[in-house]
C-alpha cells in the first residue's frame, strides 16, 4: 500500500539562516495520519494523549479539525521533510476558556516536534520555534499567543520559558464529552507570550 501525499501547499514559508527553509502546510487528514499516528503513539509524545488511538482514530480527530474554522493543525517541513505538527486555536472557542479571562486576539498553540534522525542538533527546537511564532504573529489580530502543556511535562514548560512564555497559573482543563470529539480532564500549566513590538 503506497502512502497517501498532500495536496496541499505550504500557508507559510520562513528560511532561518544556516538551518534551512520551514514551511507550514495545512494537515490533509487522509494523506497525513499515517505519519501522525506515527509520532503521536510514541513515548516520548504521551502528554499529547493519543498513545493508544489508531491510525483510523487520528484521521478522523484531523478530519473534525479540518471542519472547524476555529481550530487548525499543521504539518512542518524543514527543508521538505516533516518535523513537527503545530496547531492554533481561538481561545475563546476553546476549553482553555473556562481557565482563565481569554483576550481578543489570544490564539492557543499545541506542538509536536517529530522524532529526529541521527544525533540531536543543537538549537533545533529554537529555531522551529522562531518559525512557528512568526507564523502565529504574522496575523495582525494576534495579539498574544496562549500555551497550555500538561503541568507535568516539565521540559515543554522549561522549553517555553526560554522561548520567553510568561508562567501563569496550573489549571484543570475540563472534559469535553460530545459526539465528535473526548477530551479527558487535563492538568496544564498556562503560559503566555505577548506580540512583538513593532511588528
Amino acid at each position: 500500500m503506497t502512502s497517501a501525499v498532500s495536496a496541499r501547499q505550504p500557508v507559510y514559508t520562513h528560511v532561518v539562516e544556516g538551518f534551512g527553509t520551514v514551511t507550514i502546510t495545512p494537515v490533509d487528514p487522509a494523506a497525513d495520519s499515517g505519519l501522525i499516528h506515527g509520532w503521536v503513539t510514541q513515548e516520548r509524545a504521551r502528554f499529547w494523549g493519543m498513545g493508544e488511538a489508531s491510525r483510523e482514530l487520528v484521521q478522523e480527530i484531523y478530519e473534525d479539525v479540518d471542519r472547524r474554522t476555529t481550530h487548525h493543525a499543521f504539518i512542518v517541513a524543514r527543508d521538505g521533510v516533516p518535523v513537527a505538527l503545530f496547531q492554533t486555536y481561538e481561545c475563546a472557542e476553546d476549553r482553555v476558556s473556562e481557565c482563565y479571562d481569554a483576550l481578543p486576539g489570544d490564539v492557543g498553540v499545541h506542538l509536536l516536534i517529530g522524532p529526529g534522525e541521527g544525533d540531536p542538533q543543537p538549537g533545533f527546537s529554537a529555531r522551529l520555534m522562531d518559525a512557528f511564532f512568526s507564523f502565529v504573529f504574522s496575523d495582525p489580530a494576534t495579539r498574544r499567543v496562549v500555551a497550555e502543556p500538561d503541568s507535568r511535562n516539565t521540559r515543554a514548560i522549561a522549553r517555553l520559558e526560554r522561548t520567553g512564555f510568561v508562567l501563569g497559573p496550573e489549571v484543570v482543563l475540563p472534559e469535553i464529552d460530545l459526539p465528535e470529539v473526548y477530551l479527558p480532564a487535563k492538568p496544564a500549566r498556562l503560559a503566555f507570550l505577548s506580540a512583538p513590538q513593532g511588528r
